[in-house]
């Protein structure tokens, strides 16, 4: 599965990488990071639909993770699931308006993360299973 990891922050996305790793469960696939870290990246590769999970940067700059995740939500058809990370507990009510599906904070734990990746992948394939 492709995962996608957004931040201008190349620290943040090697961290990211690490915690996925290839495989974050037993029982999904192997992963491909697609690292990006600009907003154009980010529109280009989700409107290519070939992404199956994105994590975004909440702190991202100039364009943060929840602008990105509204955007993507509203205008990408079959969005795929979304891990926001944000690093103040009071921008869960913000991420609740972007619409990400999972929310992580930081710093990044990497179980928690994890977790987290793992199952979105496990929505993302339960979903496309039906849809056929």
């Amino acid at each position: 599965m492709r995962v996608l990891v957004y931040s201008d922050d190349a620290a943040t996305r090697e961290k990211v990488r690490q915690a996925v790793g290839r495989r974050p469960a037993a029982d999904v696939p192997l992963v491909e990071i697609v690292e990006c870290a600009t907003h154009a990246k980010v529109v280009q590769h989700l409107d290519s639909g070939e992404i199956d999970v994105a994590v975004l940067d909440a702190e991202a700059q100039p364009a943060g993770g929840m602008g990105v995740a509204r955007q993507a939500k509203d205008e990408v058809h079959d969005c795929p699931p979304i891990c926001l990370l944000i690093a103040r507990r009071d921008d869960r009510w913000l991420a609740e308006w972007s619409r990400a599906d999972a929310v992580v904070p930081q710093p990044i734990d990497p179980v928690t993360l994890a977790d987290a990746v793992a199952g979105l992948m496990r929505s993302r394939l339960s979903g496309r299973l039906t849809a056929h």
